[in-house]
């Protein structure tokens, strides 16, 4: 068995909305995270203005995360078809402050 060498990081928004998930999703999530904690590189590498995150599939979620030495930090969980859009604009507040 592989021995977790990174730590993750997930903000009290995202938190909040993985316990508000529907139990089956919740599963699905939680496993995703232990693969990604597991081994960082699993998700695909995000490019242009998200350059330096990673996108991890989990039905018709996405999980984008980013690396940064031995701390997996989550960024955004939600639905593939608005989460990149949503993810930007995390970003971008993020940048402004």
């Amino acid at each position: 068995m592989r021995q977790e060498t990174h730590r993750l990081r997930i903000p009290n928004g995202v938190g909040e909305l993985i316990r508000k998930m529907h139990p089956h999703l919740k599963r699905k999530i939680k496993v995703s995270l232990r693969t990604i904690l597991l081994n960082p590189n699993e998700g695909k590498a995000l490019k242009d203005d998200l350059a330096g995150l990673r996108s991890f599939p989990v039905s018709k979620f996405r999980i984008i995360y980013r690396l940064r030495k031995h701390i997996i930090e989550i960024v955004a969980i939600g639905p593939r078809d608005r989460i990149y859009e949503e993810t930007f604009l995390i970003l971008k507040r993020q940048n402004e402050k």
